[in-house]
């Protein structure tokens, strides 16, 4: 009687931790996922498989059959650590790429629409063919 009740009880904690922001990542992460998409508080991540430089290639092809010309980018760690940004109708794209290992890349992508909105669904869709992009 008293294991069922700790079972309900930590199932209830599950339950309320997975009500919170961040959940889908935190899960995700923790489940190491490992070329799976998770939601982030501003858009989506993933880690992919390929190089920084593969996946900054993928990335800025992406951009081009989205027709999102590329407006800035940012190089740090010797080029480990890259972002890439652009601009679509009222979107500011943003696609942040990090080496963590020889041959996989975490990358997280946002489409912001304004200081408090962010298109999460277009962010989850660019990030899905970068991983697809070859």
């Amino acid at each position: 009687m008293r294991c069922d009740m700790r079972k309900r009880a930590l199932a209830l904690a599950a339950g309320v931790a997975c009500a919170l922001p961040g959940c889908v990542a935190a899960t995700a992460a923790a489940a190491g996922a490992g070329t799976g998409l998770y939601l982030t508080s501003r858009g989506a991540g993933s880690v992919v498989n390929g190089s920084v430089d593969d996946v900054d290639q993928r990335a800025r092809a992406v951009f081009a059959q989205e027709g999102i010309p590329v407006t800035g980018s940012q190089m740090e760690n010797s080029g480990a650590k890259r972002e890439i940004q652009g601009k679509k109708g009222d979107l500011d794209i943003t696609v942040s790429m990090e080496q963590q290992a020889n041959q996989v890349t975490k990358t997280e992508v946002s489409a912001r629409k304004n200081i408090a909105v962010w298109d999460k669904d277009y962010a989850q869709q660019l990030l899905g063919k970068i991983v697809k992009q070859k």
